[in-house]
């Protein structure tokens, strides 16, 4: 099994998740990058099954839309081919395992549903501690990539352990554990979404609802450079336009608190119809971090 420099820092970042979560439903988010990363694909989806209600849920993903998720929950569940199926097999399977995919793109549910977010090669792991499955994760491919090959699934079988103890040892909570004392959004960001400094204050000026323009004033950059990182930040945190920049850099920080004076004071909530252009809710973000920045001691 041979990997890539890119497959091999994956690898040490998930690992890494693995051995320091504290929360299910953290590691569960949390593993979406160095995945995708590691099986070099293009959607993560990870759900947790309730078999008291004998349903999925506790839902995160990346690169998968609101709607398509609910529409699985709200519909395509009962037409699903492929879930209960590569569940029930207890060992990553890949989706053409099931059925191939000449049968599989005749479906309504590959019509419907898969193809909304160009999902077309699928791989799915199901964590099972006994008979209690305790989390999975369903990665999927464009289709321009091609089929999961053996060296991938020998990577899921290697990590699945590992995975699957972390999982069932953690809990599920709704608080998190706070962030380093002192530490900015951006510094979240550089350390958990890998991003530049400026492309970290990029990401985190578009998610207070900044247009390029008033990003380009307030860091003084040309407006050519403000694209330049910010197309850095979409590649590296795996989203395709800003509503998607938006949720992730928000779920990156979720867990977090932020520390020093600017978390002293209360953060807004962003209204959803305001993300692409100025707003009251920019303006007062930025205006606090203006005041806290002139009272920080030097």
């Amino acid at each position: 099994m041979h990997l890539s420099t890119i497959q091999t820092r994956a690898l040490s970042d998930l690992m890494r998740l693995v051995a320091n979560a504290t929360d299910g439903d953290e590691l569960r988010e949390r593993m979406a990058l160095p995945m995708l990363d590691l099986l070099r694909a293009d959607t993560y989806v990870s759900m947790v099954w309730d078999g008291e209600r004998q349903r999925f849920g506790r839902t995160t993903a990346l690169n998968m839309s609101e709607e398509n998720l609910r529409s699985w929950d709200d519909y395509f569940r009962f037409v699903d081919p492929l879930t209960y199926p590569m569940m029930q097999r207890r060992k990553p399977t890949l989706a053409t395992q099931v059925l191939c995919q000449t049968d599989l793109s005749r479906t309504e549910f590959f019509n419907d549903f898969l193809r909304r977010d160009r999902m077309y090669w699928g791989v799915n792991v199901y964590f099972y501690d006994r008979e209690r499955c305790v989390g999975d994760v369903r990665i999927w491919r464009n289709r321009e990539r091609g089929n999961f090959d053996a060296g991938e699934i020998e990577i899921l079988n290697l990590v699945e352990p590992a995975i699957t103890a972390a999982l069932s040892r953690l809990g599920w909570k709704e608080s998190a554990p706070a962030i380093e004392q002192g530490e900015s959004a951006e510094a979240t960001l550089q350390r958990e979404g890998r991003l530049s400094k400026r492309e970290a204050e990029v990401a985190w000026l578009v998610s207070c609802g900044c247009p390029d323009k008033e990003i380009q004033s307030r860091l003084g950059l040309e407006y050519p450079t403000v694209r330049f990182h910010l197309g850095n930040a979409f590649k590296k945190l795996r989203v395709a336009n800003r509503s998607a920049l938006v949720g992730r850099v928000r779920a990156l920080l979720a867990h977090q608190e932020l520390g020093g004076a600017a978390a002293d004071m209360p953060m807004p909530a962003a209204p959803a119809e305001d993300l692409a252009t100025p707003s009251a809710f920019a303006t007062q973000v930025l205006r606090q971090r203006s005041v806290s920045q002139q009272i920080r001691p030097n």
